[in-house]
This record gives structure tokens, C-alpha cells and sequence, in this order.
């Protein structure tokens, strides 16, 4: 057993279940809400391209916001691929864009597949 007597310099001698206390309950954390993603916006259709032919030599403009279907007539009365420059309208930038090399010859080769004789390009 301890005595709480004073000791030879004066200090008293106490248990120490009566001089800790118990520690004092944590406060709740306030619950964390839950992370919401917003839904992604439905994508916008894109729109059909739209095509500007210029005669390569004379600079003229042959077509502008021309459709697919009639760059392709278009390009069917060129003599060659080289003579003419095309361009697609970008909507983002908001400007005409070259096309690369890979594409203008894929429009050149549908330029040069035989028509239907339904007149559906097929």
C-alpha cells in the first residue's frame, strides 16, 4: 500500500487513479457528405462537315459550306487532285482547316467510284 505522506522534500505521494481522469468522450464527427459527380451533358450531334474547294492556280473559291456529297461532284470536274485545295469548316475555332493529305485523297477516291445508276453513290 502507498502512503500519501510528505516525504522528505515536501512532496506528497497521491495514487494515481485519483489524480488522472478518465479522458473526456470524443465529439461526433459531423457525418463527411457524399461526393457527387454532376451527370456529364449529353453530347451535342455533330454537325455534317462542310467543305471550301479553291481552284489551286486562280485562287478562286469553286465552293464554300458546300455539303459531302456535292465536294465530291466537285471534285469529280477536277482534273486532278492537285489542283485544287480543300478546306472543312471547324466550329470550335470558328475556320477553315485544311484538309490533310490522307484526307483529301479519301474525298478524291470517292470522286472517282463509278455512280450508281440508282443515283445513291453506291
Amino acid at each position: 500500500m502507498l502512503t500519501t505522506e510528505t516525504k522528505g522534500t515536501g512532496a506528497s505521494v497521491v495514487p494515481l487513479d485519483k489524480v488522472l481522469k478518465p479522458p473526456l468522450p470524443r465529439p461526433a464527427r459531423p457525418p463527411v457528405p457524399e461526393r457527387r459527380v454532376p451527370a456529364p451533358k449529353p453530347a451535342e450531334p455533330k454537325a455534317p462537315p462542310r467543305f471550301k474547294v479553291v481552284n489551286a492556280l486562280s485562287r478562286e473559291v469553286m465552293a464554300e459550306g458546300a455539303d459531302t456529297p456535292a465536294t465530291v461532284d466537285l471534285l469529280r470536274e477536277t482534273r486532278s487532285m492537285v489542283d485544287v485545295s480543300v478546306y472543312v469548316w471547324e466550329a470550335e475555332p470558328e475556320r477553315w482547316s485544311l484538309l490533310s493529305l490522307a484526307e483529301k485523297k479519301m474525298l478524291w477516291g470517292f470522286s472517282r467510284r463509278r455512280r450508281s445508276p440508282r443515283g445513291d453513290g453506291r
